[in-house]
C-alpha cells in the first residue's frame, strides 16, 4: 500500500523502514503535520498514518477521502484528534496502535514523581554551579504514602505494579474496574480525598475532559503530587497554576499540556513561546514538564511501526487481525 506517514522525525524513518522490509508498502515520509494545509500532500495515497498532534477533523477527512484515502493508520493509542462520525460517513477505517509499551509511559511517570519529590532537576543545576547547600531540595519518603491511579488500563497497570514497590497503599478509580488486578478500587472522590500522589493514566473522553478542575482540586490534601502522562486536556491549566499558587498542589508533573499542538515534537529554542499560559507554568520551582516523550523507548518506538504496519498490511490484504477505532454512534 502506499503509505503517507505524516510528523516524521528521523527516529521515525529509521523505525518504519526496518520494520518495513517484511511488510514491502511504499512509505512516504513528510516532516510537516497533517492539517488542512498540508493535505494535498496525501493525494493520491490509499494510507494516511498520523500522531498524535496532526489533525483529523470533518474538513481534513474530507480531503483524504476525495484524494483516493481509504485507510487512517494512527501510531498511537488515542484518538481523540480524529472525528470519527465523519470517517465513518466517509467509508474511511481507522486503527490504531492499542498498546505499543504501556511500562514506557508507566515508567516516565515514575520518573517524575521520584524527580520532582526529591527535587532532582534543582539539585542537578546547583551541583553544575558548585552549589552543594541542601536547602530546598527535601523530599519525603513514598513509602507508607497513598498513591492514586486514575486509569487502569495496560499503562495504569504498570504503573500499579511500580508503585506498589514503594511499600505504600495503591488505590484506583476507573469506571470499568479490573477485577483481576490486585489493587484497590475506590470513588473518584474518595481517591482525591485520600492520595498523596495522583497519576493519570485513562483516555482522554468528553467525560475525562479537565477532570482535574477547581472542583477536583478542591477535594485533594494539601500539597498534593499530580502527575499527568496521558493527554493534556484531562487537566484544567488554569485550574491547576491557582492551585500551585496555593499549595493546594505541592508538585506537578506534567508529560502532556492541553495546548502542546504548537510545542511539542519541535526545536524552539530560538524563539519566542507565544502560550503565555505555558511559559506561566515554566516559572514554577515544584513543576517539571517535558514534552511528551513518555513512549519514547527503542522498545516502544519498535513496537508503534511493527503494530501500525501490521494494521496496513491486514486491512490491505482483507486478513489477519487490525486494531480498528469503530465509531458508535
Amino acid at each position: 500500500m502506499k503509505l503517507a506517514i505524516f510528523s516524521t522525525k528521523p527516529y521515525d524513518r529509521r523505525f518504519f523502514s526496518e520494520v518495513n522490509t517484511n511488510h514491502k508498502h511504499q512509505l512516504s515520509f513528510f516532516e510537516a503535520r497533517l492539517s488542512l494545509e498540508t493535505v494535498s500532500l496525501a493525494e493520491g495515497f490509499e494510507g494516511v498514518c498520523a500522531f498524535v498532534n496532526d489533525s483529523l477533523g470533518a474538513e481534513v477527512l474530507e480531503h483524504l477521502a476525495k484524494g483516493g484515502t481509504r485507510l487512517i493508520a494512527l501510531r498511537s493509542a488515542g484518538f481523540n484528534h480524529v472525528d470519527l462520525e465523519k470517517a465513518h460517513a466517509l467509508g474511511l477505517t481507522v486503527v490504531r496502535v492499542p498498546a505499543y509499551s504501556p511500562h514506557a509511559v508507566a515508567e516516565h511517570a515514575l520518573a517524575l514523581m521520584l524527580a520532582l519529590n526529591r527535587k532532582i532537576h534543582r539539585a542537578f543545576n546547583r551541583v553544575r554551579e558548585a552549589n552543594f547547600a541542601l536547602d530546598g531540595l527535601m523530599g519525603f519518603d513514598v513509602h507508607g504514602k497513598t498513591i492514586g491511579v486514575i486509569g487502569t488500563g495496560k499503562i495504569g497497570q504498570s504503573f500499579i505494579q511500580l508503585a506498589s514497590g514503594f511499600g505504600g497503599k495503591v488505590i484506583a478509580y476507573d469506571p470499568y474496574p479490573n477485577d483481576t488486578l490486585a489493587v484497590t478500587y475506590v470513588s473518584l472522590e474518595k481517591l482525591f480525598q485520600e492520595s498523596a500522589i495522583i497519576s493519570l493514566h485513562c483516555p482522554l473522553t468528553p467525560e475525562t475532559h479537565h477532570l482535574i478542575n477547581q472542583a477536583s482540586l478542591a477535594q485533594m490534601q494539601d500539597g498534593v503530587m499530580l502527575i499527568n502522562t496521558s493527554r493534556g486536556a484531562l487537566v484544567d491549566t488554569g485550574a491547576v497554576i491557582e492551585a500551585l499558587k496555593s499549595g493546594k498542589i505541592g508538585h506537578l508533573g506534567l508529560d502532556v499540556y492541553e495546548e502542546e499542538g504548537d510545542l511539542f515534537f519541535e526545536d524552539l529554542s530560538n524563539k519566542v513561546i507565544q502560550d503565555d499560559v505555558f511559559t506561566r507554568l515554566l516559572t514554577f520551582p515544584n513543576v517539571i514538564i517535558t514534552g511528551h516523550q513518555g513512549f519514547f523507548t527503542q522498545e516502544a518506538l519498535h513496537n508503534i511501526a511493527e503494530t501500525t504496519l501490521t494494521n496496513v498490511t491486514a486491512f490491505e490484504g482483507g486478513t489477519g487481525e487490525y486494531f480498528e477505532v469503530k465509531y458508535e454512534a
